[in-house]
């Protein structure tokens, strides 16, 4: 798994020392034990959550804007918590409604002693934070049209949404522009991921 791990992180460009490769490969671990109860992710094989998981997270990286970030719909801490490793200058909040997955969260961040994350079990539309974020991530929480609506009022005035996606929304994309929102979308080569994965940034005109 390591040698994998090293191989993914050489593919994407990504420089993490081998404390942060350790923690990448024990969240994994406890992803995989806890799954077996809570069913956290339909991937079952840790072999293949590493690519689908791990190096999917990392692939956003270059994108993040800022050093303020919001993981809506976390779930298991995806991508909040492999971006949380890679950037521990950087702080962010993993929001999810569903209390086992924050459950989860928490024992991860309790175990992995990372002090630049914060768990919040809330409905995203009822989160009232003291201070708003520079970058709202989402991987598998919404069409981009809900994302946006919900997650107004957590938004910096010069940040950015970033959403993981499988194929291009054009439809969506076009009620943006509507909106008045430019959307950027970026092709992903996720190492190991044959899937077409895009990342969408999302901005203010």
């Amino acid at each position: 798994m390591l040698a994998a791990l090293k191989t993914g992180l050489a593919a994407l460009t990504i420089d993490l020392t081998d404390i942060q490769q350790q923690k990448l490969l024990d969240y994994l671990t406890l992803l995989n034990k806890w799954n077996k109860a809570y069913n956290l992710t339909a991937i079952r094989d840790p072999k293949q959550m590493l690519p689908l998981h791990l190096l999917d997270s990392l692939s956003i990286l270059p994108y993040l804007h800022g050093t303020h970030h919001l993981d809506v719909g976390t779930g298991a801490g995806l991508p909040g918590i492999p971006l949380a490793i890679a950037k521990p200058e950087h702080h962010f909040t993993l929001l999810d409604s569903n209390g086992k997955k924050t459950r989860f969260l928490t024992h991860v961040q309790h175990q992995l002693g990372l002090t630049n994350i914060e768990v919040i079990q809330s409905r995203v539309e009822q989160y009232q934070p003291e201070q708003t974020f520079d970058t709202i991530t989402t991987r598998a929480f919404s069409d981009l049209i809900e994302m946006v609506a919900l997650t107004k009022h957590l938004l910096a005035p010069q940040g950015i949404w970033l959403a993981m996606k499988g194929q291009l929304p054009e439809h969506e994309l076009q009620l943006l522009a509507q909106q008045g929102l430019t959307t950027t979308p970026y092709a992903l080569k996720v190492p190991g991921v044959d899937a077409s994965r895009l990342a969408i940034v999302i901005k203010s005109s």
